[in-house]
């Protein structure tokens, strides 16, 4: 079977068993499976995680990360290999992610070249929750194995089909999930100054955090803050107790991150003055931003060809890949899959793409490995 026809098999049958972080069972047997038939031999870590090491004799190691979880959300696609585990779906591409990196370790079995480093191969399970990058960093892999860089790929609806692109620099936000409850006091309406009213303390702070990042953080820092979910009362005349909503937070820098949680404090603190109310709020920031390292972007950037493209800007998405990044020299990258057929976004119930791009991701983790310097 040639390498494109792998590539599709590998990533229906992966997409039939989408599980959630750390209950990637299925998924990580069927990976271990097709790794040993090509005959290597896989590394367990954490207790869905698979590691396999290709020793070229070299003092320093290149890693090359795939995400192996899918999201808690119900398949539409209507397709003949839709998901068998109803509620769950690979929705972000991750199930291509694997295929790629597979179809990797398939072309590196085969191939007479040698390289410069040792290769280190990472199908990490928990990036969309609970950060299973961490969890790997914290284990001590990427010293284990003197691992000097490491790579990784997401699929990208929003480029053209093929197409790679990434940015020197942040790429993506830090995160953060906003929570928040307004305890007030019940009354009936027409007598609503007995009460504390929990919604309309609620949606007084809501209209305050959009002062936070137009006007506490400088215009040459991009942030977010955005409530997308809210709850309070119990009957259309009476004063709500209670309140809540919850949110998300993105910036691409750290400090501005504490910047903003220190301003919401303040918000609350203000409110809690003016009402009488009682307001317990958490946002414990979870990814740190993507920061392609910028001297091996240059050299990754030297790899690249005429197909590439230059990001002007980066995104609010989030990635736990930043947690190796903090630890060594990462690159980030995106691949194009939008097609005039192939356009949902990620995260939608509709997700799918062609698998002959993941061709491309093969190719271009190749031309990484046999190409870069680091």
């Amino acid at each position: 079977m040639d390498i494109g026809e792998c590539l599709k098999k590998w990533r229906r049958d992966l997409h039939t068993i989408p599980e959630i972080g750390l209950q990637e069972y299925k998924t990580t047997k069927y990976l271990k499976a097709q790794l040993e038939a090509m005959g290597y031999q896989t590394i367990d870590v954490l207790e869905t995680g698979t590691l396999v090491y290709i020793n070229n004799a070299c003092n320093e190691t290149i890693a090359f990360r795939s995400d192996i979880d899918a999201l808690p959300i119900t398949e539409a696609t209507n397709c003949s290999f839709a998901s068998q585990h109803e509620g769950y779906m690979h929705a972000c591409g991750h199930d291509g992610h694997m295929s790629a990196l597979l179809g990797f370790a398939k072309v590196l079995k085969e191939t007479k070249e040698t390289f410069n480093y040792n290769v280190l191969l990472i199908f990490q399970p928990a990036e969309e929750s609970p950060g299973g990058a961490k969890l790997l960093v914290e284990k001590g892999i990427l010293e284990t194995y003197h691992v000097k860089a490491v790579f990784g790929m997401h699929l990208m609806p929003s480029l053209l089909e093929g197409v790679v692109a990434s940015r020197s620099g942040p790429l993506m936000a830090q995160n953060g999930e906003l929570d928040v409850k307004i305890q007030g006091r019940s009354a009936h309406a027409g007598l609503y100054h007995l009460g504390v009213d929990s919604i309309v303390i609620a949606t007084k702070i809501i209209q305050e955090y959009q002062s936070i990042c137009s006007r506490l953080v400088a215009p040459t820092q991009p942030s977010v803050i955005h409530v997308g979910e809210i709850h309070g009362g119990t009957a259309r005349n009476i004063v709500a107790d209670e309140a809540h909503f919850h949110g998300t937070i993105r910036t691409y820098d750290e400090e501005v991150y504490t910047k903003i949680t220190k301003a919401i404090k303040a918000i609350h603190d203000g409110m809690e003055r003016t009402y009488g109310c009682q307001i317990t709020a958490s946002c414990p920031p979870m990814y740190p931003p993507v920061i392609n390292d910028r001297k091996l972007y240059s050299a990754f950037l030297a790899c690249m060809d005429q197909t590439y493209q230059e990001l002007d800007e980066p995104l609010m998405l989030a990635e736990d890949f930043s947690y190796y990044q903090k630890e060594v020299p990462g690159i980030f990258f995106f691949l194009g899959t939008k097609t005039e057929t192939q356009d949902s976004g990620l995260h939608t119930e509709t997700f799918d793409f062609n698998e002959e791009v993941l061709i491309k991701a093969v190719n271009t983790y190749y031309q990484i490995l046999k190409n870069i310097t680091v």
